[in-house]
């Protein structure tokens, strides 16, 4: 009898371990009070064909010799941003900057018109999943054109990506989205993009591959309506970025984004 309850305890305690692993390996699903049901499912993440690496197996020199100049790449665990994500949390945010003017802007590859409300109002009124037939002209969504005096103490919490061009210096750029909002095809300098909450799709060619795109068309019009009929070669470079993940793009190279989730991210441009 005694032989049988040893048994039985060892067994209990194997499984009672084996379920604390379980848990312990399970994500925190916090989404810091943004998450909803946004309807993409993982399989909607799509592939990936974009270089993935941890931040601490690459050296600078070894970032600017492999992919600076030619190539995005994504890093994780480059920076340690849990301060930075606690105060990006949709309470945190609303009681410090819910009264604060932000600028919207449409996703118009060509033309951005520019709204400027209260974030309390766009987050109540305006963040919402954007269907596949909305045009670019017709969205409004938080990304960049943020007052940074007006934000500079939430700016000082994040840390950015280590890795520097030269002659460079970095420029924030704030934003909050819904489900299935997006910025179309477009380009700029080099530079990287961190999501703080959600999940973020990306595609990206080089800057003698300009896609094919119409330019008050959404990303998600784009996916839905474009990208399963390209040809192997017409292609592009693809990932889903999660939080804790940066993704950085180099000059001139033509990106998309489409968010998965109401997503809250940060960029900085090296310019």
């Amino acid at each position: 009898m005694e032989y049988n309850t040893a048994v039985l305890t060892a067994c209990a305690q194997f499984v009672l371990l084996c379920f604390i692993g379980i848990k312990a390996a399970e994500p925190s699903g916090d989404g810091g009070g943004w998450s909803s049901d946004s309807g993409f499912r993982l399989q909607d993440e799509g592939d990936c064909n974009i270089d993935i690496l941890d931040g601490f197996s690459l050296s600078h020199q070894q970032f600017i010799e492999r992919y600076a100049y030619s190539r995005p790449v994504i890093l994780r665990g480059l920076t340690d941003n849990t301060r930075f994500r606690s105060l990006c949390s949709k309470a945190s945010l609303l009681e410090e900057y819910g009264a604060s003017k932000v600028r919207l802007s449409t996703a118009n590859t060509f033309s951005y018109r520019k709204v400027d409300i209260p974030l309390q109002e766009y987050v109540d009124d305006l963040l919402r999943p954007q269907s596949a037939d909305a045009l670019g002209s017709e969205t409004l969504y938080f990304f960049g054109d943020n007052n940074f005096t007006e934000w500079q103490s939430l700016f000082e919490q994040y840390e950015s990506p280590p890795y520097v061009l030269p002659r460079t210096s970095g420029a924030y750029s704030f934003g909050i989205a819904g489900p299935g909002t997006g910025v179309p095809f477009h380009w700029h300098g080099p530079g990287y993009s961190e999501v703080i909450y959600g999940r973020k799709r990306w595609f990206l060619y080089p800057p003698d591959r300009e896609p094919h795109f119409h330019p008050n068309r959404t990303t998600l019009s784009w996916l839905r309506n474009t990208y399963p009929h390209l040809p192997e070669e017409e292609a592009p470079l693809e990932c889903t970025i999660r939080p804790g993940e940066v993704l950085y793009f180099p000059d001139r190279w033509w990106h998309a984004t489409l968010n998965l989730d109401t997503s809250v991210f940060i960029s900085t441009f090296l310019g």
